[in-house]
């Protein structure tokens, strides 16, 4: 009674009835009835009884879709469980690169996309067409470890992700809200799959000691069949629940971004103060050349799912200053190893290795400055945070540009 009297007294002041709801909501539901029926003129309660009652109401209306979407989400995670059994048996016979298995996948995300997206009859024949010229291309490549070939089945799945890219975003892929969404929708699956894959890994660990103990050693076939079919139908599921707003991932991604970029700009900080100090040159030893890129891509990650994921109108913080400092260090780093292997083209000549490398890093060091300007002028209040999504979400088909170049063009110039 007495929750319902404080919503009567401050009938007229939304401000105090906001405070109430999110201290109880509750006790705020359960007295508000009272309330209503009360007062049902007072246009106050209206809103707030539509407010209280309206996922009811959207729920019902969307159930028939739902039920259509569950439904192709389990044909597709089935038809890409047994699409990469069968690929693996292949794989198994050495005929194609265990690449494949990744055509055992994407396909069907794709598909999911474009079921949810239903863009133009033009962009499903131009996604269609690249999925089965990618497929025959790679498997007319001969099967050894050249460094061409190994680049080409590298750079496959950034080419793969930019088609999905593509899928997802549908008639809207050049605008940047929507690439911007692509890149959080990304964020999303991976925490998501990455904890259900746990409990996977759990179920299956659990099974194959159940099994052990009446002397049964299931793990080659269970390996075989269950893990790897249950791996790819899970990619669909999870993609399909994060399309569908599930709300675990997305509540916890902003604090991710808050807590991991601070931990990673002073790591990074004090191992570049160790190399410094131990005299590491990746001017000379080529595996530290590598670790060095490895810590640019790890770096270009961790900037890029923080800027996603603040609010375009969200005003400066704290966080922004670390993400500028990421960006910086992420340039210096870049410009490093861009000398590097300058160095190393100019001193032992040209390689598929060190061209890709060499293509990569400059990709990187400009898309860099691109977003570290845009930052200035954000820090300068001159523009505000969307300059900086667009200085990502712009970039992003270079990226699969080059992937593209990598995979057709160097196994045929280098072989």
């Amino acid at each position: 009674m007495e929750n319902n009297n404080l919503i009567i007294e401050n009938i007229a002041n939304p401000h105090e009835l906001e405070r109430i709801y999110r201290k109880d909501p509750k006790a705020f539901k359960k007295s508000f009835l009272q309330a209503w029926e009360q007062h049902p003129d007072s246009q106050v309660l209206g809103i707030w009884y539509e407010r209280l009652h309206f996922k009811e109401t959207a729920n019902t209306e969307k159930s028939p879709l739902l039920q259509k979407s569950f439904i192709l989400m389990g044909i597709l995670a089935i038809l890409a469980g047994i699409c990469t059994r069968v690929i693996f048996h292949f794989v198994e016979q050495e005929v194609i690169a265990p690449i494949n298995l990744a055509f055992g996948i994407f396909p069907f995300i794709a598909a999911l996309f474009v079921y949810n997206n239903t863009p133009k009859k033009r962009m499903i024949y131009s996604l269609v067409a690249l999925f089965i010229i990618t497929v025959v291309y790679l498997n007319m490549l001969p099967l050894n470890d050249k460094d061409s070939i190994i680049l080409a089945y590298l750079h496959l799945p950034i080419f793969l992700w930019l088609l999905l890219g593509l899928a997802f975003t549908g008639n809207q892929y050049s605008k940047g809200s929507s690439r911007l969404a692509y890149i959080k929708f990304n964020v999303e699956y991976g925490i998501l799959y990455a904890s259900m894959a746990v409990c996977g890994m759990a179920l299956a660990a659990l099974t194959m000691l159940l099994f052990s103990f009446i002397g049964l050693q299931i793990e080659d076939f269970y390996f075989s069949n269950v893990v790897l079919f249950g791996a790819a139908a899970l990619a669909i599921v999870a993609a399909y629940l994060v399309s569908m707003n599930l709300k675990l991932a997305k509540n916890i991604t902003p604090y991710i971004a808050k807590i991991f970029s601070p931990l990673v700009l002073v790591t990074l900080l004090v191992y570049l103060m160790a190399v410094i100090w131990l005299g590491k040159n990746p001017f000379l030893d080529r595996n530290f050349l590598l670790a060095f890129n490895g810590i640019l891509f790890c770096v270009l990650a961790v900037t890029i799912f923080s800027i996603t994921e603040s609010d375009t109108d969200q005003k400066k913080s704290i966080s922004d200053y670390i993400n500028f400092a990421l960006i910086v260090l992420a340039l210096i780093i870049d410009s490093v190893a861009l000398s590097a292997i300058v160095f190393r083209l100019s001193s032992y000549g040209i390689t598929p290795n060190r061209l890709a490398v060499l293509g990569v890093n400059i990709l990187i060091w400009a898309n860099l400055i691109w977003i570290m300007i845009s930052y200035m002028s954000f820090l300068k209040s001159k523009s505000g945070p969307s300059t900086i999504q667009d200085a990502i979400t712009k970039y992003l088909p270079v990226y699969g540009l080059w992937a593209a170049i990598v995979i057709f063009t160097f196994p045929i110039i280098f072989n």
